[in-house]
């Protein structure tokens, strides 16, 4: 493993961090190491969209966006 050092953290970001982290029993260190882990196993944004795209230019589908909007209204 390797250690990763943030510098210049505003003191109120630490503090709101520190107390997530104490709502769930861990140190701080704990809970940054597994915010990041999760951060890291989602996509990029920008990797995500383009997935989006690819997957709707190959299955050569368009909804129109009230019919999304009420299969969702439907759902709830």
């Amino acid at each position: 493993m390797v250690a990763i050092t943030v510098r210049n953290v505003p003191e109120q970001t630490r503090d709101v961090l520190a107390a997530r982290a104490a709502t769930r029993g861990q140190s701080l260190q704990e809970y940054l190491r597994s915010q990041l882990i999760e951060l890291a196993r989602r996509p990029d944004p920008e990797d995500f969209w383009a997935r989006v795209r690819e997957r709707k230019r190959q299955m050569g589908t368009r909804l129109p966006a009230g019919q999304v909007l009420e299969y969702l209204e439907r759902r709830q």
